[in-house]
């Protein structure tokens, strides 16, 4: 490579790498680490490699005070964003705690090194429940050219034994299904699929998924097992989950104290109806998968919510309700 161009690029690496605001890099700075790599020049020729990179759009400031230098000021990415995505990734259980450290650092790398350290000195990671699958990246890039092609896949699910001795050991299966997404909720990574001999939709984490392969068999129309046609509504789907689990979506008429109806936009979303009936309830009717997941997230809000329709699932939840009064 021609060593003006070298020269260059070498000043762009230094300064993405070290520089920021509060440590930019004067001429001196980079002559010396230019010379550490084995490259001399003049002070001259710093000013026209900083030109040259305004050129082509790279954000190059030159400031006199507190100290003399230039840095980049503008990144791809702001310390807010890197710092949201660092957490969401030491958050996320469904990545190992060595896949997470490899993220890390390679969010780490889109900042320079001193915004770098102010950020990870305040990131707490907690080891304990993330997973174990070292195989995620692939099970989920696999999944990804399944789901894009329409092929179905097999694949080997692992489930938790228990037992007295509190050995570590487990129970797998195999699975072929037909994949139509993978979702993230409640901080775990879910497929969405059908087994053939079911007709409807079941969730999967991926974590527990391992050994898998894509079949050429094509995958069942979603219209077959689900009350979408052509194409997978994801954000529908998962805003009628609860809990991840499956069930047939009705619709569910809530009565509620009036200090829940913040909550209540925050999972159904602004559309949801709130019909005032006094001045302490008001009543909303909402889509959701009835499920054992769908009754205790109702029941965690005691007697502030009570189901009105339909008459069998309030029946369900007296019954669960007496079913917990009796086990104390």
């Amino acid at each position: 490579m021609n060593a003006s161009k070298l020269k260059t690029l070498m000043v762009f690496k230094y300064l993405n790498q070290y520089s920021d605001e509060e440590n930019p890099l004067s001429t001196t700075d980079l002559i010396s680490m230019l010379a550490e790599d084995g490259i001399s020049c003049e002070r001259k020729s710093i000013y026209s490699d900083v030109s040259a990179l305004k050129q082509i759009g790279v954000d190059v400031m030159s400031v006199t005070s507190p100290k003399r230098g230039f840095f980049i000021a503008s990144r791809t990415f702001q310390v807010p964003e890197v710092r949201l995505l660092i957490d969401a990734v030491e958050s996320a259980g469904f990545i190992t705690p060595k896949k997470s450290e490899e993220l890390i650092n390679k969010l780490k790398a889109l900042l320079s090194e001193g915004q770098a350290k102010d950020i990870t000195s305040q990131v707490y990671s907690d080891d304990v429940n993330k997973c174990d699958n070292e195989q995620i990246y692939i099970i989920i890039d696999q999944l990804d050219e399944a789901i894009t092609s329409g092929r179905q896949v097999c694949f080997n699910y692992r489930t938790r034994n228990i037992d007295k001795e509190n050995k570590k050991s487990y129970t797998s299966k195999t699975f072929v299904v037909s994949p139509y997404a993978m979702l993230w909720k409640n901080d775990h990574y879910y497929l969405v699929c059908n087994k053939s001999s079911h007709d409807n939709l079941m969730n999967l984490r991926l974590d527990r998924i391992r050994k898998i392969e894509i079949l050429n068999e094509p995958v069942r129309d979603i219209s077959e097992v689900s009350e979408y046609f052509d194409i997978f509504n994801a954000a529908d789907y998962s805003s009628k989950m609860f809990n991840m689990f499956s069930g047939k979506v009705e619709s569910v008429t809530l009565l509620c104290e009036l200090d829940l109806r913040e909550q209540i936009v925050d999972r159904f979303g602004k559309k949801a109806p709130l019909t005032a009936v006094d001045s302490n309830h008001f009543e909303t009717e909402i889509a959701a998968a009835v499920s054992d997941g769908f009754i205790s997230w109702v029941m965690q809000f005691g007697n502030k919510i009570k189901v009105l329709e339909p008459q069998y699932l309030a029946e369900n939840i007296k019954e669960k309700a007496q079913a917990i009064a009796d086990l104390y």
